[in-house]
């Protein structure tokens, strides 16, 4: 935001006209600068650029409430960040964030070529939690070190196509006359409502630009990555360490590890993103603190912090059949990240009560748990259950308090997808889907493999089973690492089974049998701090936005829309639990059946 900016904001919310106007500006400053291991005051010297593609590269940034600039990062905003780093002399390298976007091989081409740019002039890395056919090609020509995070797969899987065609459906099931005239034997544009499979024509113009497309991205992978061969670069998904393998990524780590591998090969001693989430044109700016005070944010922490972590756990929220947003990673991932680098605070207390979700988001905030662990006193409280994924962040506390009628485990993994293509048959529509590679029968099934129109052959089963078994590994080293135990131990309690809080501290699994009262009396004690010290919750909305705000509705959503789905908000946690699969990750850490006592 730039600095006008700022003031017209600061006049807004100093004469307090509207409450829209204040919330308007609510998050708008931040801090820019990150925390690396180094001191967070320093606003000089060598430094890594930032660029933050997590939400894409649109070619337009939506606007923010009141028109006010987007944090999401335009293709117009990248040339200029482009730009300003080859000019900046105190930049010694980029690290581009690419989280789990997706990104159209059209523009990752137009990306890559950018960043190559930039490759002549300072090293260019890129971290994702994921990759997809597009933002691989795009790290593989843009960036000289590709890193993946462990709990994910990387999709490099061909490329496909698919039409629908409904002709049955609206002819025999439901009467319709349907009339359309084309011009142009080509143009198939109304072949899914006159046909039930594609032309010759259409077959053959499709397939054409297919397969040319699939030979300029294979080459572009092959042509910036040598060591890469054809069948690797289209034969996923794979487990980050088998994309390593085949030379897919060099690294397999977490953001903020390839964050500090780049300042330390190029001698830089600073983090600032300069695109994206979290960039500002000032970032020391002290109205960043007024505003913060505005949205309930306090200038200075408590020595302990409860952070929450209720419901089903998603990597970007959205909602699901229950209406509630639960535990969405990349916004628990920032609070936990505040509170690792607020010497104010001492000891952090997580209050879980979740049946677990996705995979990739449980791994990634196990991580910055972790970190927490390694700096301050970090206790864990569950509630009616750690299950899953919930366990999995569980794992990083040094000490677990469970109630001894809590469900603790359900240490496994499941992953799937629900195919409509024969339900879809019954009613008449057809898909049909066009494979770039000729020649290989499974290419079609391969790269569709995360369609919801077609099912999975043998083959595919077999890529998906390896990327769960590799997580199911990953989520027992995990547990053994937080729980100092060894994996052999975590394995005889793992498999999906679940206890009651009582018998997991016998398996140990859970540390004491008490409640939320008793981890924050530990956390106070552990920490060396006095009984009357003061205790918050992390993100608690307290200051004025929230006075303004306070006639939002809260709990009408959740129970509307689980009333709509036919169920209990109860169940529908559970319905949301394993949404993520639904939503696109092959591999959830979720208890697999619903559970509600009562």
């Amino acid at each position: 935001m730039t600095r006008s900016a700022l003031g017209s904001c600061l006049a807004i919310a100093a004469v307090v006209t509207s409450s829209v106007a204040v919330l308007g500006c609510h998050g708008r400053v931040r801090s820019s600068v990150m925390q690396s291991g180094h001191d967070s005051d320093r606003r000089t010297g060598p430094t890594i650029a930032v660029f933050d593609l997590g939400d894409g590269v649109p070619e337009q940034s939506p606007s923010s409430f009141l028109g006010l600039p987007s944090s999401s990062a335009s293709l117009e905003d990248l040339v200029r960040a482009a730009d300003e780093v080859e000019r900046d002399k105190n930049v010694r390298g980029v690290l581009v964030r690419l989280r789990t976007s997706r990104v159209g091989l059209g523009r990752a081409e137009e990306v890559g070529a950018l960043l190559a740019r930039v490759a002549g002039k300072v090293p260019v890395w890129c971290h994702a939690d994921d990759y997809s056919n597009g933002t691989m090609a795009l790290a593989a020509r843009g960036c000289k070190r590709i890193w993946v995070s462990p709990a994910t797969s990387v999709d490099t899987i061909g490329i496909a196509a698919q039409t629908i065609y409904f002709h049955k459906l609206l002819v025999d099931r439901l009467g319709l006359d349907v009339d359309f005239l084309q011009v142009g034997r080509f143009k198939g544009a109304e072949e899914p409502f006159t046909r039930d499979g594609p032309s010759p024509e259409a077959r053959q113009s499709l397939e054409s630009t297919l397969g040319d497309i699939r030979a300029v991205w294979i080459d572009g992978i092959r042509t910036a990555r040598p060591e890469v061969t054809e069948t690797s670069v289209e034969n996923g998904p794979y487990t980050a360490d088998e994309a390593r393998a085949r030379h897919l990524v060099d690294d397999v780590g977490y953001y903020d590890e390839a964050r500090d591998a780049l300042e330390k090969a190029t001698g830089a001693v600073r983090a600032e993103i300069r695109l994206g989430a979290g960039a500002t044109a000032n970032p020391g700016d002290e109205l960043a603190e007024l505003f913060r005070a505005l949205g309930g944010e306090s200038m200075s922490s408590s020595p302990i912090v409860i952070v929450r972590a209720v419901g089903a756990i998603s990597s970007e929220g959205g909602g699901g059949i229950g209406g509630a947003e639960g535990i969405v990673e990349r916004r628990l991932s920032t609070t936990l990240n505040r509170l690792e680098h607020d010497d104010a605070v001492k000891a952090v207390v997580l209050r879980i009560d979740s049946p677990g979700g996705s995979a990739l988001a449980s791994d990634l905030l196990w991580h910055a748990l972790t970190r927490i662990r390694a700096k301050k006193t970090l206790a864990v409280s569950i509630g009616d259950m750690a299950a899953s994924g919930g366990y999995y962040l569980a794992s990083s506390g040094t000490v677990i308090f469970a109630n001894a009628t809590s469900i603790v485990g359900s240490i496994g993994v499941v992953g799937g997808k629900i195919a409509a293509d024969r339900a879809l048959a019954h009613w008449g529509v057809h898909a049909e889907t066009f494979a770039a590679k000729k020649g290989d029968p499974g290419a079609a099934a391969r790269a569709s493999y995360d369609s919801l129109l077609t099912p999975w052959d043998d083959a595919t089963k077999e890529r998906v089973l390896a990327t769960m078994t590799g997580v199911y590994d990953l989520f027992l080293a995990r547990v053994a690492t937080g729980r100092g135990i060894p994996v052999e131990r975590v394995a005889e309690s793992a498999e999906g089974r679940i206890f009651s809080g009582r018998d997991a501290k016998a398996r140990g699994l859970v540390d004491r049998i008490g409640g939320l009262v008793d981890a924050v009396a530990w956390a106070r004690t552990t920490a060396g701090l006095p009984r009357d010290a003061r205790v918050t919750v992390a993100g608690e909305a307290t200051g004025l936005l929230a006075a303004l705000a306070d006639d939002e509705p809260r709990s009408s959503a959740p129970a509307i829309a689980a009333r709509l789905a036919g169920l209990t908000p109860e169940l529908a946690a559970f319905v949301d639990s394993v949404a993520p699969i639904v939503r696109g990750d092959s591999v959830a850490c979720a208890l697999a059946y619903g559970l509600i006592l009562k």
